[in-house]
């Protein structure tokens, strides 16, 4: 088992644990009948709820990432991750900041494909910006999403 999946099942464990200790409070909360203390009880079942949404979505978001992946894999399409690094496995960030340049070229070409803006994702990752890493495979992933449900943002292959 990879160390990420171990990582995922352990926080998904801990927010399960969370939320059911908060719910409990929460329910407990909400029978006491006393005004003040149902509307604590019903704003505190918001926070795991929440939690458990974002918790949905990132896993939904790691499902279509690796569909993704498979899919420009079978193809040949699949970049290998050949970047130059330190010792420390750290990437040689001129070599990112190279690789960067042609993949947002390729979004700004045809920004419907959703394979340029997973590699501009996995180009601003080896850059060390993860939050429009994160940003640009949550659009790769919609337009993916839309192209095999046959709705919308369909790229030609």
């Amino acid at each position: 088992m990879k160390k990420g999946m171990l990582g995922a099942i352990l926080v998904t464990a801990l927010l399960v644990l969370y939320t059911w200790a908060v719910g409990g409070r929460a329910v407990a909360l909400v029978r006491t009948g006393d005004p003040v203390a149902v509307a604590i009880g019903a704003s505190v079942v918001l926070i795991p709820l929440v939690a458990i949404w974002v918790l949905v979505q990132e896993y939904r978001l790691a499902v279509t990432v690796q569909r993704m992946s498979n899919e420009l894999d079978a193809r040949g399409e699949l970049d290998v991750d050949d970047l130059p690094r330190s010792p420390g496995g750290r990437v040689d960030r001129a070599a990112a900041d190279a690789q960067f340049g042609p993949r947002r070229e390729a979004v700004e070409q045809d920004p419907e494909d959703w394979a340029n803006w997973f590699r501009l994702g996995f180009a601003y990752d080896a850059a060390g910006d993860r939050r429009r890493a994160r940003s640009s495979l949550r659009t790769a992933a919609g337009i993916y999403r839309s192209r095999r449900s046959g709705t919308a943002g369909t790229s030609a292959p």
